[in-house]
């Protein structure tokens, strides 16, 4: 998996790839060169006593010591430039994977999972790009050369490294086995953390209004707990893995000096030839060291290239068509033809053969018990979720077949809980249209009962909004959110329980002026206060995800007795009649 996410990353950095290899190479190979002619200085200028080829050599030693320096420093340049631009393609090929999913998908993978997926496990797997390109690069190119150079030294002495290579290798790759299963626990361990501080921090309110700061304390502690043990297991790995990869470097280095300075006593080798041996010796064992730690960084990055792969190869439920629908000739009809939604996995469906017809100029309004599937009724409209059986129909064509921007500017929908972003008051009123000017901002506001408080924010329109909202009340959230969709002026308007939070002066106020705003448009609204929809020119009510009734407030309260225990759990007799 891994090996196939960075073959497709890296193709377009094929230059720079090239660039990488080849000045590696050259500092390698300068590198490997230099105990050459440490050894040619040693015997035959410093024991003959010939200063000038001591200056001769050491000069040229000098020259190539230039070169090397030059070549890993551009080496190193290209190498750090392709690995971040891989990390920065990864995150934008995340982040519009994400922006393609649905709720489905979203729902599947979880946001604090997404997010250690477009951070950690993208870090993890540029950081071995980049230590490939400084190190592993050229630890197999100093390897073969070291071994090569070292055959030329001296043959009998190398086969000290028929031991010494095999002995490194596999207690490496025993280590290596170790830890694999154990970064694999770590990253889904991180993701729980993740999840659980997210969590605690959205829902600190809730804590503290129910006292549970210790119970949260300690689910905490508990995932900080098993991470920090998971982290421990892997530490103590490394911490083994480089003194035992030190010991058999050391070892392996008394070994050279002992059969060398018996050959060297034998005549058969030289001062020199033993000290290039032995650096030669020194940079194989550096090579595999080099390549150890790789090996240490591959299993973590294979795990999270697994985790990325899962993103980028999960295929988005809602599906754009092939040559979508660019233009609508009517205006705003809207229609629910046999519509059935399923959850995967789920046991029951959660709508099952909806039929609804919502006309310009008309307010359609759905109510229904908790769980009978209002939301997810609307949220199919602009596709936040595709039907799995029947069809949805805007203007006469499936919402299947409209282009995006299109059913984007066709229907505008006020979620059950509004979401404002960071910035200010005028920019996320914006977020529908661009280029609504400050008065049709002003505008939208009086129609949605905000004009009030948003005056009253120092800076107006340009007041400061926190991340989500959170520096407004609810019910300011919903008229912002409100307002946002009047500055776009849709054809369709959803509005999914956006009154909830409004008291009733307030909620009569708003619903008046959206009557005059919103007359020839198609208006659909999904509410539990009876109130708010008792003037709706269609009442859709639903049970069980079922429609099972239709018809004006006056009709309901005769023939249908859902509606009417609903409209008396709020009313009295009396009130539901007049």
């Amino acid at each position: 998996m891994l090996i196939r996410l960075l073959r497709e990353r890296l193709r377009p950095y094929g230059r720079s790839i090239f660039l990488v290899v080849f000045f590696q190479f050259v500092a390698t190979l300068a590198t490997l060169y230099l105990p050459t002619l440490n050894a040619d200085i040693i015997d035959n200028g410093v024991v003959p006593g010939d200063t000038h080829y001591v200056m001769m050599v050491g000069a040229e030693m000098l020259g190539i010591t230039l070169v090397q320096i030059l070549a890993q420093i551009t080496a190193v340049y290209f190498g750090a430039r392709t690995a971040m631009a891989v990390g920065r393609d990864l995150r934008g090929a995340i982040f519009s994977q994400v922006m393609r999913f649905s709720t489905r998908e979203v729902g599947q993978f979880g946001a604090p999972s997404l997010i250690t997926r477009t951070t950690n496990d993208v870090q993890q797997v540029q950081m071995l790009v980049l230590m490939t390109f400084l190190l592993m690069v050229s630890a197999p190119i100093m390897c073969v050369g070291g071994i090569l150079l070292a055959l030329h030294q001296d043959v009998p002495l190398s086969g000290l490294l028929l031991v010494i290579v095999p002995i490194l290798l596999v207690v490496v790759g025993v280590l290596i086995s170790i830890m694999r299963p154990l970064f694999r626990t770590m990253q889904v361990r991180i993701d729980k953390v993740n999840r659980i501080m997210r969590e605690q921090i959205t829902g600190i309110r809730v804590i503290r209004a129910f006292v549970r700061d210790e119970r949260e304390q300690v689910r905490f502690g508990g995932a900080n707990t098993e991470l920090t043990d998971v982290s421990l297991r892997v530490g103590r790995v490394m911490a083994a893995m480089f003194p035992t990869v030190l010991l058999i470097v050391n070892l392996s280095s008394v070994a050279v000096l002992w059969f060398g300075g018996h050959r060297i006593d034998d005549g058969a080798m030289q001062v020199g030839a033993l000290t290039a041996f032995l650096s030669y010796l020194m940079q194989i064992l550096m090579a595999i060291m080099m390549a150890t730690f790789m090996f240490v960084m591959i299993p973590r990055a294979e795990v999270c290239a697994e985790r990325l792969e899962e993103v980028l190869g999960t295929a988005p439920s809602v599906h754009i068509a092939a040559e979508p629908v660019t233009e609508l000739e009517r205006h705003g009809f809207l229609e629910l033809r046999g519509v059935d939604f399923h959850y995967p996995g789920a046991a029951a469906p959660v709508l099952s053969g909806v039929a609804l017809t919502a006309r310009p100029g008309e307010v359609t309004a759905i109510i229904g018990s908790t769980g009978a599937g209002k939301t997810t009724l609307l949220n199919l409209v602009p596709r936040l979720f595709d039907a799995t059986g029947g069809d949805v129909l805007v203007d006469g064509v499936n919402v299947r077949e409209l282009a995006p921007a299109l059913l984007s500017k066709v229907v505008g929908l006020v979620p059950q809980k509004p979401y404002l972003f960071t910035g200010d008051v005028a920019s996320n009123l914006r977020y529908g249209n661009p280029d609504a000017t400050d008065e049709e901002l002003w505008a939208a506001l009086d129609v949605a009962q905000a004009r009030g408080f948003v005056e009253r924010m120092e800076g107006g329109l340009h007041a400061p909004i926190a991340q989500g909202g959170t520096n407004v009340s609810g019910g300011q959230r919903q008229r912002l959110a409100i307002a946002r969709v009047l500055v776009q002026r849709p054809e369709i308007y959803l509005f999914d329980d956006s009154f909830s939070a409004l008291d009733y002066a307030t909620d009569a106020a708003l619903r008046a002026a959206l009557a005059d705003q919103t007359a020839a448009a198609t208006v659909v609204i999904v509410a539990q206060r009876v109130s708010t929809i008792r003037d709706a020119d269609r009442i859709v009510v639903l049970d069980d995800g079922q429609v099972v009734g239709t018809g004006t407030h006056d009709e309901l309260m005769v023939d249908n007795e859902t509606y009417r225990e609903i409209v008396l759990s709020q009313l009295t007799e009396q009130e539901a009649a007049a």
